[in-house]
């Protein structure tokens, strides 16, 4: 069973957990030492602090500083170690800032709608995905998912470096990628309000190896 480690505390993330448990993992928090678990997984929140992706701030909100030190920390463990990370709508764009990308700091035609999630067309949005790389498992995994659910105000806007873009709305703005080289997989939509559905999403993810 394959260890998940997520920053934060359990009661806020009860929903990924779920999922991943769904899918045959196991979700930890609060580790002082995250040198044994195998993956790494980001998950939905605030926004994150412009100056980091050089702005000011224009229109972000929810703003966790501490937070984003963590999970740029845990970003730079994990991948100089080859080991697995998934980012889910926050945890997209904060692997994205982590690559060198920026974002575009409100998109309204994203944000949920009154009852619940916004749901829309996703387009495949890349045809050269490296072949024998974790890409073209996040390429397969996502084939599933024609329509997904967004309750976002941010967006991607320039693509972080290494990163190989995989699905886009029909406005065209980013909603999965995968690094082309590391074990790295993002979405900006919310899988884990969608389990009966994502799971095998889920477990494409466990299956990934630590690169060595």
């Amino acid at each position: 069973m394959k260890r998940v480690y997520v920053y934060g505390e359990e009661a806020r993330y009860r929903n990924y957990r779920l999922a991943v448990e769904a899918a045959g993992g196991r979700v930890e928090f609060g580790l002082s030492d995250t040198s044994d678990a195998e993956a790494l997984l980001l998950p939905g929140g605030g926004d994150l602090e412009p100056w980091r992706y050089g702005q000011e701030n224009q229109a972000s909100r929810g703003l966790e500083p501490d937070r984003d030190a963590a999970e740029l920390s845990l970003l730079a463990r994990f991948t100089a170690d080859g080991r697995p990370v998934l980012g889910i709508c926050r945890g997209f764009q904060t692997i994205n800032v982590f690559f060198g990308g920026t974002l575009c700091q409100d998109a309204p035609n994203h944000k949920a709608a009154e009852n619940g999630d916004r749901c829309h067309l996703a387009f495949p949005a890349c045809a050269d995905v490296p072949k024998n790389s974790p890409a073209v498992l996040a390429w397969k995994a996502l084939s599933g998912f024609p329509v997904v659910n967004s309750a976002h105000h941010q967006t991607i806007d320039r693509l972080g470096a290494g990163l190989c873009l995989l699905q886009s709305a029909p406005d065209g703005v980013p909603e999965a990628f995968a690094h082309r080289t590391l074990p790295v997989w993002g979405v900006q939509w919310h899988p884990e309000r969608m389990r009966n559905r994502s799971r095998p999403f889920f477990q494409a993810f466990l299956g990934l190896s630590k690169l060595v």
